[in-house]
């Protein structure tokens, strides 16, 4: 299994992506949406509720381009493959249902020593009128594909304030909650398979990275700004540890100015989420 190191710089797309209300629906429910207040979301997670406009939660900005133009890193082992970081920026709010065109750029591969991180960044416009409406920038570590003798990449340190959180949630996930989350696009057997997820040193299937994510947003969302994604500009955060299906998840958010600062704790209190910024309008 060979990690193609002469990937940077390369470019992936033009490829279309297009998503329907019932898209964006199954995603807010797929982040757990509903699963303490169902009334509080119902703008997420219905269509024709009186009075109610739908509306879309900002972290779907992810899913236009995460498995749209997609790089291709070579002959790899992908049970040996996790998301390792993901950021993500809004030009205005989403619409329930649309269609962009992404194009996707491998812009580094570090060496890490036990493995490879690759970083992409993504556009996605919009296909009717060529406007950007989103921004991604993804990283993934490969285990195994390390120790060629590369960069190691940049290295940022974000100390959260010293005080106590503006707010400290814990939220609950569901036994089932990968097999949810995947209906949304990302159907990697790591999430499913409980013999794909053996191969990768797993006990059983872990939770996607990005419902995580999406859980962490959606609660930031409320707390900070009002329900209301239009107040959202962007987020990003650093995936440290792997999270299982049930296990409880603590979201902690601290305002700065224009940003939250968060992290997200997992079952044994230490963070699988890390270097988190929400980005406000």
């Amino acid at each position: 299994m060979t990690l193609d190191r002469n990937l940077v710089g390369r470019e992936f797309g033009p490829a279309t992506f297009s998503w329907t209300s019932r898209d964006t629906l199954l995603y807010a429910l797929g982040v757990g949406a509903g699963q303490e207040d169902a009334l509080q979301e119902l703008a997420f997670t219905t269509e024709n509720s009186d009075g109610i406009a739908q509306q879309v939660l900002p972290s779907y900005a992810v899913l236009l381009m995460q498995n749209t133009a997609r790089a291709e890193l070579g002959k790899i082992d992908h049970t040996r493959l996790v998301h390792a970081g993901q950021a993500f920026s809004l030009a205005r709010p989403l619409p329930p249902q649309g269609s962009v065109v992404v194009r996707n750029q491998v812009t580094g591969i570090y060496d890490k020593g036990s493995g490879a991180l690759v970083e992409t960044q993504a556009t996605a416009r919009d296909a009717a009128t060529n406007e950007v409406l989103a921004t991604s920038t993804s990283s993934v570590f490969i285990k195994g594909e390390g120790g060629f003798g590369g960069d190691r990449g940049p290295s940022e340190r974000h100390p959260l304030p010293e005080r106590a959180p503006d707010f400290d949630k814990t939220f609950q996930t569901r036994a089932d909650q990968a097999l949810i989350y995947r209906l949304s696009g990302d159907r990697n057997p790591l999430h499913s398979d409980p013999a794909f997820a053996a191969r990768g040193g797993f006990e059983r299937p872990i939770l996607h990275g990005m419902c995580t994510y999406g859980i962490t947003a959606r609660l930031l969302l409320h707390a900070f700004c009002d329900s209301d994604p239009a107040q959202v500009a962007g987020m990003k955060a650093r995936f440290t540890k792997p999270v299982l299906p049930g296990d409880a998840l603590r979201v902690q958010g601290w305002r700065e100015n224009g940003t939250v600062r968060f992290r997200t704790l997992g079952a044994d209190g230490e963070p699988v989420m890390d270097a988190g910024f929400l980005y406000l309008v």
